[in-house]
């Protein structure tokens, strides 16, 4: 037996050993300081006394019905907005277009997305100077809430933009599992509009496929902490806000009554997953009704138009976020109302980039070697299972820790960390990033991985070629572009992490994102400009080499430029 086959049969358990490891003793470091022990701070004895302590803090259930709120809101409008763009515009240019798209949206950062529509919608932001005073008659910011509002409107628009990539990558994964062609063809054949065709007849199968990536992002936008830091409300903030404020308590007893607030945010999530299978059964309803009432729902142009222009706002909104983040970088004096900085200057730049070296340098360094480790497990785990048929099943463990809050397991892992000494140590950090780059390094490429024709291995096999040796040499080349771009996801994710880049790393291990949110509390937005435009940059430089390396490798074989 080769090492390459021993490597591929360890791979299953090893990959499930580095991820739900993590996950279980995190939640058990969270569970036992939130009944009270935590021997190191002086807990000896199981209590209820933090629950009833968290219990009384002002505000506590506002602060977790937002939450629930955030995650139910957010999730439904992104999942809407793409299914009826898909629903409309299923084969036409205008979604072939918006595929194109995807990668470059997918690649920015949620704290990046935020700044960016923070400076766009902020009373003194880039969409109020446009139409001032023209328009509104102000020569100065009006006094409105817009960021930070407490109803989390806004947070709830930066979640929307940054899902709607996410959950559109995963449909597009999941439309080749489905006979979509024919159904809609069918459905239309029957006399039914575009829009009905796809919701009566197709919906149901496909969206079995991209159920478990609707409920990681509810998990997801009802515990984020970096965009609430950036556009949630702070009186009350969202309950993950209010369990990092004590978590960074300097009075250690806080430590127990944070814990007792990440098993609440624990049960915050599973009742926002239980409400959105309520959620799931109403819309099922919804379906067999309007299907069994035989509506066509042949006049549908204006629905069309109306997804067409949700979805065509939200890449604009987010392209011009990032637009306005590289103009206030390179600003001078930029007073309100004015459209325009009155000067052009490199000065943000020069002062921020001496200071941004070592958080840089952590950034790249960890977002490299965990997307690396996650490549190699991940094609190790699918190489045992082209080899076996089996095992599909058990490695949808994987997505497990994109399901669990990252509060909720994150503080029992620091208090792990600490206990084993490795706390704010660069393996330790690999390792908290790798839990959350792994599963989607494993989404991107499962779908090509499986979907290589297995008649190459066939003719490798009969030319005497031995399976280490049709991996490295077929399968891998063919794959290069599916492989290159499940790097650069992996990259993206790792850049934008931010909770567990703050608990693990102490503060002592800062990367771009960890100063970005930092800097949200001063409102230099030159400043800001400048990490949160490198945030973006370096994703965006990912997804180029992703894209233009393949036709550099094989420039004299067109068949895998493709």
């Amino acid at each position: 037996m080769t090492s390459g086959v021993r490597l591929a049969r360890l791979a299953p358990p090893l990959t499930l050993i580095i991820l739900l490891g993590p996950l279980a003793f995190g939640l058990a470091g969270t569970a036992l300081p939130a009944f009270g022990y935590l021997p190191e701070l002086g807990g000896d004895r199981l209590t209820t006394d933090h629950f009833v302590a968290l219990d009384a803090v002002p505000g506590i259930y506002r602060s977790a019905l937002l939450s629930i709120i955030v995650g139910l809101g957010s999730t439904l409008a992104a999942l809407i907005a793409v299914a009826a763009f898909v629903a409309s515009d299923l084969g036409t240019p205008v979604f072939a277009r918006m595929r194109r798209m995807i990668s470059p949206l997918l690649s920015v950062p949620h704290a990046a997305a935020a700044f960016g529509l923070a400076f766009l919608i902020a009373p003194s932001g880039m969409i109020m100077r446009l139409i001032s005073p023209w328009l509104t008659g102000l020569d100065r910011p009006p006094d409105l809430l817009i960021v930070n509002d407490p109803l989390a409107l806004s947070m709830m628009a930066g979640l929307i933009v940054k899902e709607i990539p996410f959950l559109f990558l995963v449909t597009l994964a999941a439309l080749p599992q489905t006979r979509h062609v024919e159904t809609i063809r069918l459905g239309r054949s029957l006399g039914y509009g575009r829009v009905a065709a796809f919701t009566l007849l197709l919906w149901p199968s496909l969206y079995r496929q991209i159920r478990l990536a609707v409920f990681a992002v509810v998990a997801y936008a009802t515990s984020v902490v970096d965009v609430a830091l950036i556009l949630g409300p702070h009186l009350p903030p969202t309950l993950p806000v209010r369990l990092l404020d004590w978590m960074n308590d300097p009075e250690l007893e806080a430590r127990f009554l944070a814990s007792a607030g990440a098993v609440m945010q624990l049960g915050v999530t599973l009742a926002a997953l239980i409400a959105w299978v309520g959620l799931e059964r109403a819309g099922t309803m919804m379906v067999c009704i309007i299907r069994d009432a035989g509506s066509r729902w042949r006049r549908d142009a204006l629905l069309r138009v109306c997804a067409r222009t949700v979805m065509v706002s939200s890449a604009v909104i987010v392209f011009g976020g990032i637009a306005v983040l590289a103009l206030w970088s390179v600003s001078g004096l930029w007073q309100f109302p004015d459209a325009l900085p009155s000067g052009f200057t490199l000065r943000s730049w020069v002062q921020a980039l001496p200071r941004m070296a070592g958080p840089l340098a952590t950034t790249l360094s960890v977002a490299a070697l965990s997307t690396l480790i996650a490549l190699v497990l991940t094609i190790l785990c699918l190489e045992r299972e082209y080899e076996t048929g089996r095992g599909r099943d058990a490695l949808l463990l994987i997505y497990l820790p994109l399901i669990v809050p990252q509060i909720s397991f994150m503080f029992g892992l620091q208090v792990l960390s600490i206990w084993l000494g490795v706390d704010a140590s660069f393996g330790a950090l690999v390792l908290a990033h790798l839990v959350f780059v792994l599963p989607y390094v494993f989404l991107s490429m499962s779908d090509p991985w499986r979907a290589h024709d297995r008649r190459h291995d066939l003719i490798s096999a009969g030319l005497g070629m031995s399976r280490t040796r049709t991996l490295i040499r077929i399968r891998l080349p063919m794959l290069t572009r599916a492989i290159l771009t499940a790097a650069a996801v992996g990259f993206s994710v790792s850049v934008g992490q931010y909770l567990p880049t703050v608990l693990i790393g102490a503060g002592r291990l800062p990367t771009v994102t960890t100063e970005a949110v930092a800097l949200a509390a001063g409102g230099n937005r030159r400043v800001i400009g400048v990490y949160a435009f490198m945030q973006i940059v370096l994703p965006f430089l990912a997804f180029a080499l992703a894209t233009g390396l393949p036709g550099l490798v094989f420039r004299n074989r067109r068949g895998l430029r493709v």
